[in-house]
């Protein structure tokens, strides 16, 4: 249920409010928007007689929310949630790019890239440490050595890093070494890891499922933000189809339905989408135009002896190229790069 009050509401009136609710067991947010506040109450709310909250004379209107998803609902937050990691924004007006390689094979190669990347203009170093295979003969990451040389790129360049988290057993460590974690497609509804990340404070970057729906999606973001943790990025990364052409279907139009939807910002990768590098730039200036709050592209020195998605990946120039028509899309679409 959601009470929206009206912008003259007293501090006073609506803390009166907020107690009234919880004396019937329900679990309050209070969001201040620009415009207005807006009360997200959560529990069995049909216990609450609606018409005695209408009541109060600084309330506007009571709705009851059909949506299975409540915090990640834009009913419950109207305002676009903007998130800071490190001076880094993810929402808002600015275009977050992340970029960097699928896996870390290297000192040398993760902090070349990490200063290619960055004198193009990205705003966030990605790099795979741990690394989910189809095939369990494939290149499975560096582990934990990975994750050192992340953070050693991230000492070369102040780039924060993102990276994927695979159990967790591991999310201690993540807390303490990663800034964005995270969640690979693959992981989408792995519902302990989701609630263990809940506990914590860290921007969660959340994958799309391979073949999940909106819903599905946005009721992972949920268990998160249930636990405590609202620091959610929505990413949508393609979905399986009956086309065969490309690696996945790039759902452009699940960046408008999130935007309608959820408050949470949405970014796109892209790479992953299709599995081939020409197919980046056109997409991402595509995903730009239809709202997206940021892009994450994977860029590889030497993309032909990669040991993960070579084919998906372009080269720090071609990534230099790119960058310089999403400064020609931002324009369009009302952001800043």
């Amino acid at each position: 249920m959601i009470v929206i009050l009206k912008p003259t509401a007293p501090k006073e009136e609506i803390k009166s409010i907020v107690g009234e609710l919880k004396e019937f067991g329900m679990d309050v947010q209070v969001n201040e928007g620009v415009e207005c506040t807006v009360l997200g109450v959560l529990g069995n709310t049909y216990e609450v007689d609606s018409d005695s909250i209408t009541l109060h004379p600084c309330v506007d209107r009571v709705m009851r929310v059909s949506e299975p998803f409540k915090k990640a609902n834009r009913k419950f937050h109207p305002d676009n949630t903007v998130i800071d990691v490190c001076g880094s924004k993810i929402g808002g007006e600015n275009l977050a790019v992340i970029a960097g390689p699928c896996s870390v094979e290297s000192e040398e190669q993760i902090i070349k890239i990490a200063k290619d990347v960055k004198a193009s203009g990205a705003t966030f170093l990605r790099g795979g440490a741990f690394k989910p295979r189809t095939s369990p003969y494939s290149f499975q990451g560096m582990e934990f050595a990975g994750l050192e040389l992340l953070k050693e790129a991230k000492a070369e360049t102040g780039l924060p890093i993102v990276t994927e988290i695979m159990s967790p057993k591991h999310v201690e460590r993540f807390n303490e070494d990663v800034d964005v974690i995270q969640v690979g497609a693959r992981n989408m509804q792995n519902f302990d890891l989701l609630k263990e990340l809940g506990h914590t404070k860290k921007t969660i970057l959340l994958k799309r499922g391979l073949s999940s729906t909106i819903e599905e999606w946005l009721m992972s973001a949920e268990y998160i933000m249930a636990g405590g943790n609202e620091n959610v990025v929505l990413c949508e990364r393609g979905i399986r189809t009956f086309e065969t052409y490309t690696r996945n279907t790039l759902d452009i139009s699940a960046i408008p339905a999130i935007k309608r939807l959820s408050h949470l910002p949405i970014v796109v990768d892209p790479s992953h989408a299709t599995g081939m590098n020409w197919m980046v730039a056109p997409l991402a200036v595509a995903a730009v135009a239809a709202g997206a709050d940021g892009i994450m592209m994977e860029v590889h020195n030497d993309p032909k002896n990669a040991k993960c998605d070579g084919a998906q990946s372009i080269t720090p120039a071609e990534f230099d190229g790119i960058m310089k028509q999403l400064k020609c899309a931002t324009q369009i679409a009302g952001r800043t790069l």
